[in-house]
């Protein structure tokens, strides 16, 4: 198990970062469950996602890097303040579920890679190996 606290003060600690949240998502094929951060920022467009998978690889081993990065313009909140992550367990990397741009943290290219339905599905058929 990984610790969602540990990633989500690394992943915080990167300049531009407002707020996040970390979760587990199902990927059909594989057990257990596949780290998932939403992220707030000033600007996603402008968001500097190599100098993110950098900050990650260097402050988290292996297996604790999330695999898949959502970005929100904000991120909903219980009666209690606490994150609300049902909705987003539930769409989990899914781009057609959610107008959020969504990115995969592909070892094969080295970089965060937007997700569209068909690297989506890709992923689920296995062709894409995490």
């Amino acid at each position: 198990n990984v610790s969602t606290t540990e990633v989500s003060e690394a992943i915080t600690s990167f300049p531009g970062i407002n707020d996040a949240t970390v979760y587990g998502v199902a990927v059909p094929g594989y057990d257990g469950r596949a780290g998932m951060v939403s992220l707030v920022t000033d600007d996603p467009a402008k968001f500097d996602l190599a100098g993110l998978r950098a900050h990650i690889a260097s402050h988290l081993p292996d297996y604790a890097r999330p695999l898949f990065l959502r970005f929100q313009s904000h991120l909903d909140l219980t009666g209690t303040f606490k994150q609300r992550k049902v909705d987003l367990v539930a769409e989990g990397f899914d781009p057609v579920k959610t107008a959020d741009p969504v990115y995969f943290n592909s070892a094969a290219d080295g970089t965060f890679t937007r997700l569209d339905a068909r690297r989506y599905g890709d992923i689920c058929n296995g062709a894409v190996r995490l």
